[in-house]
């Protein structure tokens, strides 16, 4: 029977006195991207360091193809590539010397390191940038320099930590095309407190909150897990948000812009039937209506309640 790319079985991790996570479990057996969420603090980055052999976990056990990563952790690490919350750069080295020395870092054989370094430029968009010092490079094409020592190696497993964090829009769009790219022939995590971004990137998702997972399942499930609370209504002739709390089922109006409201409501459904209604009715002139989706604060809220009933 061939081994799961990626086994984590009753993960716990102690900081002093207080648990950072606890009772993790989780198994990858293909390619792809699964999406850790979380707010920040929740022991995504705790999770992520101790599968990468980066701290020893207080408790549980890890397996990298098969391998126990505490026992013989140079081996199971041959098969992880990790990108860390801060790309671990050196920023007066080329591109090209960089990707050099991590390749070594791997024990890769000497006489395969020149073509991983070229392949994973390639991979990456930044071969006319070898002869670069990274510290002339922009934020978008240092990320990819710290992608391209991730997977210089081939691992089974990338992990990433937070990979889109601080780049602009044009640089977040690129980085999580390449992501996609690199899933189609390694097993991918990817972590974010973002999430858009998860849902934009992951077919399946585990959730954490208080160092517990607290959701896991597809990108679909949580989704339709997902209920939407409150509408965004766009209006030419608003009306006071005291106006809107007579319709019925309305509990909160707050508005974002002088013409941009959003209504929060008990479980009805029909509320929007209501809200159209008395636009026309009361002339608000509405232009736009539409669900919106809990906030991601409350979401964890919900399961992490949920959670700790169960």
């Amino acid at each position: 029977m061939e081994n799961s790319i990626l086994t984590i079985k009753n993960l716990s991790h102690r900081y002093s006195s207080s648990w950072a996570i606890r009772d993790i479990n989780l198994d990858i057996n293909r390619t792809g991207i699964l999406g850790l969420l979380g707010s920040n603090g929740a022991g995504k980055s705790t999770t992520m360091n101790i599968m990468c052999g980066v701290l020893n976990q207080t408790e549980g056990t890890i397996l990298i193809d098969g391998i126990d990563i505490r026992k013989n952790p140079e081996l199971a690490k041959r098969q992880i590539g990790f990108l860390p919350q801060h790309a671990p750069l050196y920023l007066d080295l080329t591109v090209d010397e960089y990707l050099t020395y991590t390749a070594e870092l791997r024990k890769m054989a000497s006489r395969s390191v020149k073509t991983a370094v070229e392949e994973a430029k390639d991979r990456c968009g930044i071969s006319h940038f070898g002869s670069r010092l990274i510290k002339n490079l922009s934020g978008g094409y240092r990320q990819r320099v710290g992608i391209a020592q991730a997977i210089i190696h081939k691992p089974k497993l990338v992990v990433m930590d937070e990979p889109t964090n601080g780049l602009d829009p044009n640089q977040i769009t690129e980085v999580r095309m390449l992501i996609k790219d690199i899933a189609v022939e390694h097993a991918v995590i990817f972590s974010s407190h973002i999430l858009s971004e998860v849902q934009m990137l992951c077919k399946e998702i585990k959730m954490i909150a208080d160092g517990k997972i607290v959701f896991s399942d597809t990108m679909d499930a949580f989704n339709n897990y997902v209920e939407p609370h409150s509408v965004l209504m766009q209006m030419e002739n608003p009306p006071s948000a005291t106006e809107i709390l007579k319709i019925s089922g309305v509990e909160k109006v707050e508005f974002l812009t002088e013409r941009q409201a959003r209504v929060y409501f008990t479980g009805d459904r029909e509320i929007t039937e209501r809200l159209i209604a008395a636009s026309v009715h009361n002339d608000w002139h509405l232009r736009e209506i539409n669900l919106d989706k809990t906030a991601l604060d409350e979401i964890f809220k919900q399961l992490s309640t949920k959670s700790k009933q169960s």
